[in-house]
């Protein structure tokens, strides 16, 4: 049993550490990182036999709850707020049309029932932000657009998942009236939203108050909070995935203690719950049954790139502000990614007939809009001059922490036995590229002067560049080949 534990726990180790190489691959080839994911499960899958259904939509939904909080903390409000109604439009109007155009399609080509060919078509239809900025990273694409898209993605999966719910109890209860269903939409929506801003003031809230003993529990009460809320949602059958939106959306937006902190962490597990949550849709395909489904699973991904959601991105944007060529980029960048899949999965535990063709379909879906679309939305946009000459300005301390820069920060703790314990920062004769950014003293921040004098105890914040690393740390050593301990923040 432990050696059975052990061979798990290395596996695990290297699909992370594959996963988190396999975006710089992906970055460099302009395709999504999800496709290497899949591809990985997929290989994976000739070794390990998986196929719960189940636990993927659990891991699934808890990945979408993360990565929802995570684009939510993301968005500013000052981007969205110019542009909410198209992306309303979008999430809404456009998600429908989509909706009904795919299933008119998916009754010809895949021979099921109006019901259920109106479900595949509600699964596939919502987009995938996280794979959309994955390939236009870097690119100074006008922020009217990238705004539009990042609401859009976060506000149309709970109307895709309000569809596929709605279509399969339909499917199993005919006799259900359309007067329930819109009302249950009108309940879903409308609390989804009023608990997500209620829970978000009180998370900003409490954040701010409460004290804890490490900084690094901050980032697991805000995913608390997540977690909470989308729990609370279900409860009251409203709009879970709406709710954490909106919950972000609220913390990112407000004056939130450890802000930085809470965003680094988010970013690098909503990565983590990617990574697994496409390596189980690999796991749960099984390549033998995709030869029998091959053409008709194609068929109905170029129909969806080509003609579904053109028509509803063209129709629900007739009254906006856009030019053809900006409807023609936002129509590309339907990306399908993680939500399609956790909604495939949904016919599958429902024991419907379809739920394993649906679910075979869904693959080709994801995995040909990801080659073909994500490897093309670069090139389209710069085709179409909606690409300025430069990136986006970074900050300077995203500069740093991503390296994108030759400097780098350190922070010191001083020690009574440095000599630069007690002197004033003029008398140091520090290099002009050496900087003192600020300093740590009893709990409060100082800003560093000429006439400052450091004293011990303090915590000393250091700019410098990364070849006068050995440079600096002499500064605080108080023998020869004794460095001061620091650690850098880059």
């Amino acid at each position: 049993m432990t050696h059975l534990a052990d061979n798990i726990i290395l596996l695990l180790a290297a699909l992370l550490l594959i996963g988190v190489l396999s975006t710089k691959f992906s970055a460099r080839f302009g395709m999504p990182a999800l496709v290497l994911f899949i591809a990985a499960g997929m290989v994976l899958s000739h070794f390990v036999y998986f196929n719960n259904a189940s636990l993927t939509q659990i891991a699934g939904i808890f990945a979408l709850i993360v990565i929802l909080f995570e684009g939510g903390m993301q968005t500013h409000m000052k981007d969205i707020r110019p542009v909410i109604l198209p992306a309303l439009s979008l999430s809404t109007i456009g998600v429908l049309l989509t909706t009904g155009i795919v299933g008119v399609f998916a009754k010809l080509i895949l021979d099921v029932p109006w019901a259920e060919s109106l479900l595949f078509g509600a699964i596939v239809g919502s987009t995938d932000a996280a794979a959309v900025f994955s390939v236009l990273g870097g690119k100074n694409i006008d922020k009217r657009l990238t705004s539009t898209l990042e609401a859009e993605s976060g506000s149309n999966d709970p109307m895709a998942v309000f569809l596929t719910v709605s279509l399969i109890e339909w499917i199993q209860h005919p006799n259900t009236a359309l007067w329930s269903l819109i009302a249950s939409f009108v309940w879903e929506m409308g609390i989804g939203l009023l608990l997500g801003l209620v829970l978000g003031k009180l998370a900003v809230y409490l954040i701010n108050k409460i004290n804890l003993d490490s900084s690094g529990l901050y980032p697991v009460m805000a995913i608390g909070f997540a977690v909470l809320t989308y729990g609370l949602a279900a409860q009251t059958h409203s709009s879970g995935l709406l709710a954490v939106y909106v919950l972000g959306l609220v913390m990112g937006n407000s004056e939130l203690t450890y802000h930085r902190t809470i965003m680094n962490f988010n970013h690098g597990f909503a990565w983590m719950m990617q990574i697994a949550m496409f390596i189980l849709l690999g796991l749960l395909v099984f390549p033998q049954e995709l030869a029998n489904i091959a053409w008709e699973g194609l068929l109905l991904s170029v129909i969806l790139m080509v003609v579904a959601r053109p028509a509803g991105v063209y129709i629900s944007l007739f009254f906006a502000k856009f030019s053809f060529r900006e409807k023609t980029l936002i129509s590309w960048a339907g990306l399908r990614g993680a939500v399609p899949i956790v909604l495939a999965t949904y016919p599958l535990l429902a024991g419907l007939d379809q739920g394993r063709l649906f679910f075979n379909v869904v693959f080709f879906v994801v995995l040909t809009s990801a080659v073909i679309q994500g490897t093309t939305i670069s090139p389209l946009a710069s085709r179409l001059k909606l690409v300025g000459k430069e990136g986006p300005a970074l900050s300077l301390m995203e500069l740093v922490a991503l390296g994108k820069t030759n400097s780098e920060f350190n922070h010191i703790r001083i020690e009574e036995h440095m000599p630069i314990a007690g002197k004033q920062i003029s008398s140091l004769n520090l290099p002009d590229d050496i900087l003192f950014t600020a300093i740590i003293r009893n709990n409060h921040i100082v800003a560093p002067h000429g006439s400052t004098v450091i004293t011990p105890g303090d915590i000393l914040y250091v700019l410098c560049p990364k070849t006068k690393r050995e440079e600096t740390q002499a500064l605080f050593r108080n023998e020869p080949g004794r460095a001061a301990q620091s650690q850098s923040l880059g």
